[in-house]
Formats: structure tokens, sequence, C-alpha cells
């Protein structure tokens, strides 16, 4: 699969050369995908595409259509774009059957060198490692022009609002000012990339192209962060209690239901325990990383946890989020029950940043 970046330069040349008849974008970052889907159509339309068929995978789906779509002629002797989304990911066994079916299809006609009259785009979210041994994913990434988007992660994005800036001729200031500034975006959109791009969309509005400072940032972006679970417990991995707690405080301020959010947090402080054991026994960290199946930002987090967390310091998180999940039901916590957890605070929200100081 291509990366976003090498589809950009695929796009460039087939502009001069014309349009593949196959394309697969898979990503769950819709600023991204949005964005190399208005490229890939505009291209496609420069090449005589003009007439356009979107399908949507649901149930009852007739995959006799999108065999069919390459074949039939357009109603008004138009060339044509097909749009096939798969929101799922999962095409079932006929649709696993029929998309076999249609990349050897797709790959006689390239093989044969015909003129494209047809260009069919299709949609999926990320696919995990499993889906990409399928067969079905494997047959459509040998016969198209299959495309990753990748979200942006936390650590890059400093680097993709100033880019985005410098589109339009907008940069911050130089040195220890300029990133400060550009953190502080970070801090504002994190989570949120479409809010993200709106918001370096305004600065070119209300400012001049030239140098930013730190104030105008200040003054015109909003804080529109979008958290989720997921996020919190990277952030407890990497330590990080400033945005753990903020974290929080965007989960709870958007009524993510607690029972969720400890359940995510206990589940990866189980995990942590297990870990710990299991180094402390002799075991290989990647081998044990390996069978509990951690891959992603995880794998570069979870050995940095290691370093810091001691056996004493999980056992007490082990214990604080017992406790946390006892007052999520409704229990009451009583004296006997340990000097951690009489110490925990009332409102389990407020807990939840007690357990994130144990992995600071």
């Amino acid at each position: 699969m291509l990366k976003a970046d090498a589809f950009e330069a695929h796009l460039a040349l087939a502009k001069k050369n014309g349009p593949h008849p196959l394309y697969v974008l898979t990503g769950d970052e819709p600023l991204l995908v949005m964005e190399l889907q208005d490229q890939l159509r505009a291209m496609v339309q420069m090449h005589g595409h003009t007439e356009r068929e979107i399908m949507m995978h649901e149930k009852g789906f007739d995959w006799s259509a999108l065999m069919n779509a390459g074949q039939t002629m357009s109603l008004f002797g138009d060339k044509r774009y097909v749009e096939l989304r798969i929101p799922t990911g999962k095409p079932g066994r006929d649709g696993a059957d029929a998309i076999k079916q249609f990349c050897a299809q797709i790959q006689q006609q390239v093989d044969a060198k015909d003129p494209v009259d047809t260009v069919t785009c299709i949609f999926l979210p990320r696919v995990d490692f499993q889906t990409q041994k399928s067969a079905w994913f494997t047959a459509l990434d040998e016969a198209a022009v299959a495309v990753r988007i990748d979200s942006i992660e936390r650590a890059l994005l400093p680097n993709w609002i100033a880019a985005r800036l410098k589109k339009q001729n907008q940069q911050v200031e130089a040195g220890e000012l300029g990133q400060r500034a550009l953190q502080f975006m970070v801090n504002q959109v994190e989570g949120n990339l479409i809010a993200a791009h709106q918001e370096i969309q305004k600065l070119g509005l209300l400012y001049p192209e030239g140098t930013l400072t730190e104030e105008n940032i200040r003054d015109a972006v909003l804080n529109v962060a979008r958290y989720d679970v997921f996020q919190l417990t990277e952030s407890l991995l990497a330590g990080d209690l400033a945005r753990f707690n903020r974290m929080v405080d965007g989960l709870q301020g958007e009524g993510e239901p607690l029972v969720l959010v400890l359940w995510t947090v206990t589940e990866e402080v189980r995990l942590l325990n297990r870990l710990r054991q299991g180094i402390d026994r002799g075991d290989n960290l990647q081998m044990l990383m390996k069978v509990n199946r951690i891959w992603g930002n995880k794998e570069r987090l979870i050995p940095q946890a290691m370093q810091r967390l001691n056996a004493d310091r999980l056992q007490k998180a082990l214990m604080v989020v017992s406790g946390l999940d006892k007052q999520s039901k409704g229990l009451q916590l009583r004296k006997g029950d340990g000097p951690i957890l009489e110490k925990l605070p009332a409102d389990p929200w407020e807990g939840l940043r007690m357990l994130g100081r144990l992995f600071a």
C-alpha cells in the first residue's frame, strides 16, 4: 500500500498519463480521506470521467452492481467514476468473492492495456493486520492503487500545523516562542483534525501573510480538542500528566460514559501488571508484547512505561482502578479497604487524576 504522500506523487503522474481503473483509500481520519478523495476526483474529471455513481455497502447490497459498473455503458456516453463505500470494512463472504472476481477483471484490463472508461474507488476504514492478510484485501492491494491514510499522531501535529500555515504563507515565530505557540494549538485541537484545519484557515482570514505571534494564535484559536478513551490510555503510558488531566476533563465534558473510561483504563493497568510480572520473571518484553498482541503506538510507549513503573506502583494502580470501579457502581468504600483506597476522592473522575499521578 502507498502512503498519502506517495499517492500525491501518483496523482501528479496520472494527470499526464491517465488514471488507473481501480483505487482503494483506507483510513479513519475524515479530513485526510476527504482531501485525497477530492484530489482523486479532480484528476479523473480532468480525464473526462464526469459521470459519478456512489454505492454504499449495507445489508442486502447487490454485489453484481460492482461487477457491472465497469461493463455497462453510461446513459450519456460519458466516462464514469464509481465510488463504493464499505463503512464496516467487512464485505462478508459474498462480498469477498465479488471483490476477488472484480480485481481479476481489473487486472485483465490493465494487462491488455484497455482504455479506462470507468474508474472505481473503494473506501474502507483503517484495515487491521488480520484484514490485510485476507484474500479479498490482498487481491485489492495487488490489482488497485491502494492508499493507507494514517492519522496524525500528537508528536507530528506541530509540524503538520506549521506545514498548513506555510501553504497560506504564514508561519509562527522562530525559536521557543514559535514552538510554544504550536504546542498551544496542538493542545486546543488534538483529536479533531477537521477543526484544526478550520482554525488554521481562520488564522489566514484574521491575519495577513507573514509571521504569527503567540498572542495572535491564543486570541484566535478555540479549544476544539476531542479525545477518546484510547488516547487517554496512551497519555497514561507516556506519563504525560498534564495531557492526561486535559483528556479526563474533555471526556467528562463530552459526556463519555464513566464505566467505559474505567473499563478501558482498567484493562490497560491489568495488561501492564502482566507484563511487569513477566519481566520480573526474566521474560523478554518484545516477546511478551507479541503474545499480548500489542502494536501501533503502544509498541513504542509500553517499553518506556515499563522503565518507570515497578511492581509496587502497578499494584497500587490496580487497587485504585478497583476502587474507582466500585465507586462508579454506587458502592461505598470502607476504611478497611486499605490506605490507598481511603485516599480516593468521592468523585471517580477526580480519582482518575490520582491514577494519573501514579504513572507520571
